[in-house]
């Protein structure tokens, strides 16, 4: 059968998820023929992944009815046709309801087809001499995850043009198990750092199945550390790391270690998220911006001013270089362990009449809804750029959120006092704050994530 030339470059879809099929413009004449058999511009542009290629293997096999497969690898791939036609088979054995969904294509030099991770690949010879091509995006490994399933497979029922009988494949595939005993290859992982803290607490209740890291297991900051993760094995990485002492930043000590946690190490995990294909959520903060706007919508200029609020917009700026990120700007980060809350409420039960700011105004931002907007997030594959992420609700002083943990703590709101900020931090060493820190929230809501309102997380938070 001839080649078929003149054809437009297309991607169509198939009855597996993310197997596409690519039609590829053949240029002949009487010398032979010419093809793109991989151009990124071109091909990005007319619908498949940029899944960033590393390795290409090439088959060639001598015989008509040379079979090999099924197999599924922890890559993505693109498959095509040097020379020869292969009769090609798709079997998805990723978890989910197309588990086992067989897909059949013809294969010459004008087809070829994207193979997403997972998915068993296999072919079989039409013509002698065919050579088979493979791209893939990542580099061959003994530890990597591997999922096979037999070429024979009664549930499967690939119909063979050749039959196995008299088809030319290895011992190793005619063991393969049956698809009844195949182990679905697991999806790819989140992997979160930053475990330890309030909101690394909080994420492990919505990521059950994430690779949490603590900083004493993966420091962001040493490069070494990098080399120790088999980053294609995850689809996304969580930063909930990250220096946040912000009056001691304002310490020569302290500025060397914000920067090296905020920035240079952000920098690091920038690249290594870049470099992998991975979703890079990072966490920032209101303290990027000044305070004197009424509100800080995502696209507000950068306008820090202390030495924690700088390394924060700089880690957002790397962060937001990377092909797939999610930039989740909070306040006021109210989770397990240390907080306002529950000093307050420890004030509270002690009858300790409190001197608070009341010239500071925005809104608590409970980890747990943190957490929740971040797995939103992840799953809802939301577009690359910045989101805010607090509670709803009105915003409020730390004087009126004093004096309300006082009421639902059923003390006397009225023994707070409120006091400028400047009054409270006469004669200290402390960082200047933004007077407002509220983050309007219409970007998070389009998005179909909804905030608890503020007041009623608070109650809950309490038990009142």
């Amino acid at each position: 059968m001839p080649v078929e030339y003149g054809k437009p470059l297309g991607v169509r879809g198939t009855d597996i998820p993310g197997l596409l099929v690519l039609d590829l413009p053949v240029h002949g004449d009487a010398r032979g023929w010419f093809k793109e058999n991989w151009q990124r511009a071109k091909m990005v542009a007319a619908g498949l992944p940029d899944f960033a290629p590393v390795q290409n293997n090439v088959s060639f096999n001598g015989k008509v009815g040379t079979t090999r497969g099924i197999h599924a690898e922890p890559w993505d791939k693109l498959v095509s046709v040097g020379s020869g036609r292969v009769f090609g088979a798709w079997v998805d054995l990723r978890p989910g309801e197309s588990f086992g969904t067989l897909v059949t294509i013809e294969l010459d030099p004008s087809v070829s087809v994207f193979v997403p991770r997972g998915v068993g690949n296999a072919f079989q010879t039409l013509e002698p001499d065919t050579v088979y091509s493979y791209l893939v995006n990542d580099h061959w490994s003994a530890d990597a995850e591997y999922t096979f399933v037999n070429l024979a497979d009664e549930t499967v029922a690939v119909p063979w043009p050749v039959p196995l009988s008299e088809a030319e494949l290895s011992d190793k595939d005619r063991a393969h198990p049956r698809l009844a005993d195949v182990v679905p290859m697991a999806p790819r992982r989140t992997l979160v750092l930053g475990a330890g803290g309030q909101l690394g607490t909080a994420l492990r209740a919505v990521l059950p199945d994430a690779d949490f890291r603590t900083r004493a297991e993966f420091d962001l900051t040493d490069p070494a550390a990098y080399g120790s993760v088999r980053w294609k094995d995850y689809g996304a990485v969580v930063n909930a790391a990250a220096y946040t002492k912000v009056d001691a930043a304002e310490t020569p000590e302290g500025r060397v270690a914000a920067w090296r946690a905020n920035v240079t190490g952000v920098g690091l995990l920038a690249r290594a998220a870049a470099e992998n294909g991975l979703t890079l959520v990072h966490v920032s903060s209101d303290y990027v911006f000044d305070g004197t706007a009424d509100g800080h919508p995502e696209d507000e200029p950068f306008s820090p001013l202390g030495v924690y609020g700088q390394t924060k917009a700089a880690g957002d700026a790397l962060v937001a270089t990377v092909p797939r990120h999610c930039i989740v700007r909070t306040s006021w980060v109210i989770g397990e362990g240390a907080n306002f809350v529950r000093t307050m409420a420890s004030l509270a039960e002690r009858g300790v009449a409190p001197s608070v700011v009341d010239d500071q105004i925005g809104r608590l931002s409970f980890a747990d809804d943190i957490a929740a907007g971040i797995a939103h997030l992840l799953s809802a594959e939301a577009p690359s750029g910045v989101y805010n992420l607090s509670n709803e609700g009105p915003a409020m002083s730390w004087a009126a959120i004093a004096a309300r943990v006082y009421e639902l703590t059923g003390h006397d709101p009225a023994a707070v006092t409120g006091v400028s900020t400047a009054e409270y931090f006469a004669g200290k060493q402390a960082a200047p704050r933004p007077l407002n820190s509220v983050l309007p929230l219409d970007k998070l809501r389009a998005t179909g994530f909804v905030p608890r309102d503020a007041d009623a997380a608070l109650r809950a938070y309490l038990g009142a």
